[in-house]
């Protein structure tokens, strides 16, 4: 526990700082960020970093990051994302066919669904910082409030468990105390700062963003329980990989994303 709680205090300190800053360094943590959590997940596959197939869904990640004001600049203005996503989707067919499929098709559509899931994802971090400071610490705390308040909620309390097959050692009253946790987050906020959205919104999104957190950590539980291993990386001690700490904010960031278009 304490290598965790340390290992979390340094983390935060050297992140938030840069997400104040935003602009090109912001952005440039985050394209860092989505790579490592992309080499993990290829490792948990067995696919090597440096292969053909790594190196596409490695780049393919970085196509899903590139902000909204850059998208129809330079070769964007004749080339969708869809477009790139499509001629990779293809070369990772052609792939198939090199290797006599030693690169099978599952590989194939796991190259493809990473990159997606983990660089779109990300891609949201992004235009939540464009849309404002305030939502990207709003989301952060309420992810952090909903992970402590599931733990030690459902360390004190917790008997039923919420998904044994995926998670074990979550329960369904640390479900719930997350949920409460993001909600009385949300209100402090409502009291401390100038949020400019009404307080239903806020408490809504709040209970909301718990329950995607909560589903975007079960996901990715999922996906390590399936290829057998416990953390996705080690770069984090006492929290496993990049991966493991963020694995929330790949569900939560999208969700916020359009519940501000709401």
């Amino acid at each position: 526990m304490k290598q965790r709680i340390v290992t979390g205090v340094l983390a935060a300190g050297a992140f938030l700082p840069i997400v104040l800053i935003g602009g090109w360094p912001f952005i440039l943590l985050v394209y860092v960020m989505s790579t490592a959590a992309v080499i993990e997940a290829l490792k948990m596959k067995k696919i090597p970093t440096f292969s053909g197939a790594g190196i596409l869904s490695i780049f393919l990640s970085f196509i899903m990051l590139i902000p909204k004001e850059f998208e129809n600049k330079g070769i964007f203005q004749e080339i969708e994302k869809l477009d790139f996503l499509l001629l990779f989707v293809l070369l990772f067919l052609v792939n198939t066919v090199i290797t006599k499929n030693h690169f099978t098709i599952e590989d194939a559509a796991y190259c493809v669904l990473i990159p997606l899931y983990i660089g779109f994802g990300f891609s949201y971090l992004i235009e939540t910082r464009e849309a404002g400071i305030l939502f990207v610490f709003f989301a952060l705390f309420i992810t952090w409030a909903t992970d402590s308040g599931a733990y030690f909620i459902g360390r004190k309390i917790g008997k039923r468990k919420l998904w044994p097959e995926i998670s074990p050692n979550k329960t369904v009253a640390g479900f719930y105390g997350g949920i409460v946790s993001a909600v009385i987050v949300a209100a402090v906020f409502l009291f401390l700062l100038d949020f400019k959205a009404p307080a239903v919104w806020v408490l809504l999104s709040a209970a909301l963003l718990s329950v995607a957190g909560q589903i975007g950590d079960l996901a990715e539980s999922a996906l390590k329980r399936y290829y057998n291993v416990k953390d996705s990386g080690n770069l984090l001690p006492g929290h496993g990989g990049v991966l493991d700490r963020t694995d929330s904010w790949l569900f939560v960031f999208p969700l916020l994303h359009m519940l501000q278009l709401l």
